[in-house]
């Protein structure tokens, strides 16, 4: 039985904690990260909408971690017994990007567990200090042939440590 003020009170209970569930975390700052990597936006990247197309943005998150692997020797791309595969990407994006923006894709580590590693990743605008988009990328330590999940190497820990968060 409703006394005139139940369907109200139900109805403001429900939109209290659907607008909790949406709400999101503001965007991170540039301090926030660790480790950058430049990137220069390209004509093609732009969509219809005249911006960066999403697809683009884990373009961007693959080309940074990947670069900080190889440069900082975590994992040898081409040679050794073992490699990365991505296991999970997930982007949230704040603000656009468009050509030509230039674009500073800052990475930090957030978990290394046995056999993966959780990078959060952080995509700028030319010099804004604001995300334009921020994600994580999953990248778990495969043996070559097989492609099953190995232990991180020791001195693979101990370089992903210096990014850690």
């Amino acid at each position: 039985m409703d006394d005139g003020r139940g369907i109200g009170l139900i109805a403001a209970i429900e939109q209290r904690t659907a607008d909790r569930q949406m709400s999101r975390p503001p965007p991170g700052r540039r301090a926030d990260y660790r480790w950058f990597h430049a990137i220069t936006t390209r004509w093609m990247d732009n969509d219809v909408f005249q911006h960066v197309n999403n697809v683009n943005y884990f373009s961007y998150f693959d080309t940074a971690v990947t670069y900080y692997e190889m440069t900082e020797q975590v994992v040898g791309l081409l040679e050794g017994p073992t490699h990365c595969v991505v296991a999970e990407v997930a982007c949230r994006y704040h603000s656009s990007l468009a050509f030509p923006d230039r674009v500073a894709v800052g990475i930090r580590v957030a978990q290394i567990g046995r056999s993966s590693v959780r990078y959060e990743i952080g995509v700028f605008r030319n010099d804004d200090d604001v995300a334009a988009a921020e994600g994580h990328f999953v990248h778990v330590f495969v043996q070559r042939g097989s492609q099953r999940p190995v232990p991180i190497p020791d001195a693979s820990r101990a370089i992903l440590g210096r990014i850690a968060v």
